[in-house]
């Protein structure tokens, strides 16, 4: 396996200088991952009986281009937008290529795929990919306040306030009372003024 430079490696959090990786661990997969043996990566997550376990088995075969093993609806919802932040956190850029390749068939066993990846894309500042797959969620299902926020966020970052105030706005007739998107209609509405 290569030898990496702990510090230059995104593993879920900031702070990385004091970690150790276990053999069978999740670290040890997703460190094989990066070195990119994902066969490694296959054979240890086929031994860790968990969600996490499982989600990394299609996780791999996603990543290897032909999809063996489907995840669930679970596995997609708690593990998709980790995954693909940490492959482009550490620009393993085929691989998420592969995953955005996927997005259709996870789409059909969950319906926010789209949502997720936008997310990620969004947090990312890779804006006009953020769009593409919010709209690719919002042909699937319109009514997602979480889906208006993030437009929201999307058209705040692009400054375009009128397009921010009405998904704000449309996320908020949704969800009245979600929190998150009332500070943002008061920060749309202070930048405005």
């Amino acid at each position: 396996m290569k030898d990496f430079n702990k510090d230059k490696i995104f593993f879920f959090d900031c702070v990385n200088s004091e970690l150790t990786i276990r053999p069978s661990s999740v670290y040890h997969a997703y460190l094989a991952i990066l070195a990119d043996d994902l066969d490694s990566a296959e054979k240890v997550f086929s031994e860790i009986d968990s969600p996490r376990g499982k989600w990394g088995m299609s996780f791999v075969s996603i990543l290897k281009g032909f999809m063996t093993v489907y995840p669930t609806y679970f596995g997609i919802r708690n593990f998709l937008e980790i995954d693909l932040d940490f492959l482009l956190k550490n620009e393993k850029i085929n691989y998420v290529e592969q995953c955005l390749g996927a997005l259709e068939i996870l789409s059909s066993i969950n319906q926010e795929t789209y949502k997720f990846a936008a997310r990620v894309m969004l947090e990312n500042h890779l804006y006009s990919s953020a769009l593409k797959y919010m709209d690719r969620s919002k042909q699937i299902y319109y009514n997602d306040p979480e889906l208006h926020y993030m437009y929201a966020k999307y058209y705040l970052e692009t400054n375009n306030l009128s397009e921010a105030c009405f998904y704000v706005n449309e996320c908020l007739n949704l969800l009245p009372d979600y929190y998150p998107a009332r500070l943002l209609k008061q920060r749309i509405e202070e930048i405005g003024n």
